[in-house]
């Protein structure tokens, strides 16, 4: 399986050559190989600077629109309020890319099937970030929902997720494990009071006073 997903990521490293040129081509190779690095880090808001000293947002946005125009990245954006309709709070300045697929994720990250099999420290790491990428694929394939994510300035809490379901604003944090302990999550609904909050984790359907928790192979019931 590594080998094959190997194969693609070359194929798509290809067509780079073929329709993008000059600065953009580089610029465009820089965005994807960096989400890896982005996606590992604990804030996963992407950050320029992670690619290259001095980067600036305005230098590669056209790399990045024409990455997510091929459908090879996806762009979560924050808002600035947990308010409906979330579109209207949309920071088009603070934003996570994602990669299409988790498992062509793992194959960017070298990450090996024995790493994933025995939870080694490396996996441990990246752990957090494949589940996030599984969980975002689940919920722009299997849900009408637009995912977006929401935070304090201060990093009091910030939501993995955050979606519209209907009227009302729900915060989705993701668990790799079955870890029961969400404090961004109960902080944000200390503040807000939301009337639905979801944690997804690899525990199973459970419903507690202030929050649901919906295993990860279930997104799909949020």
């Amino acid at each position: 399986m590594i080998r094959l997903q190997n194969e693609i990521l070359e194929q798509y490293e290809d067509d780079f050559g073929k329709h993008a040129s000059g600065t953009n081509l580089a610029r465009v190779r820089m965005v994807w190989n960096s989400i890896p690095i982005q996606l590992a880090k604990e804030n996963k808001k992407f950050f320029f600077c992670q690619m290259k000293q001095g980067a600036r947002m305005k230098d590669f946005e056209v790399a990045i629109e024409w990455l997510l125009d091929c459908g090879l990245i996806t762009k979560v954006h924050k808002v600035n309020s947990p308010s409906v309709p979330l579109k209207a709070y949309v920071d088009y300045s603070a934003f996570k890319l994602f990669s299409l697929d988790i498992g062509l994720l793992g194959a960017m990250s070298e990450l090996d099937a024995q790493s994933i099999l025995e939870g080694n420290d490396i996996f441990r790491e990246f752990k957090g970030a494949l589940t996030e990428q599984y969980v975002l694929q689940q919920i722009v394939s299997d849900t009408p929902y637009t995912p977006y994510y929401y935070g304090t300035d201060s990093a009091a809490f910030e939501n993995d997720f955050t979606i519209q379901k209907g009227k009302n604003v729900v915060p989705i944090e993701v668990k790799a494990e079955v870890s029961q302990r969400s404090k961004s999550l109960k902080a944000y609904c200390d503040k807000y009071h939301p009337e639905y909050a979801v944690r997804i984790s690899m525990k199973d359907y459970r419903q507690e006073e202030w929050m649901t928790n919906i295993p990860l192979y279930a997104v799909c019931n949020i």
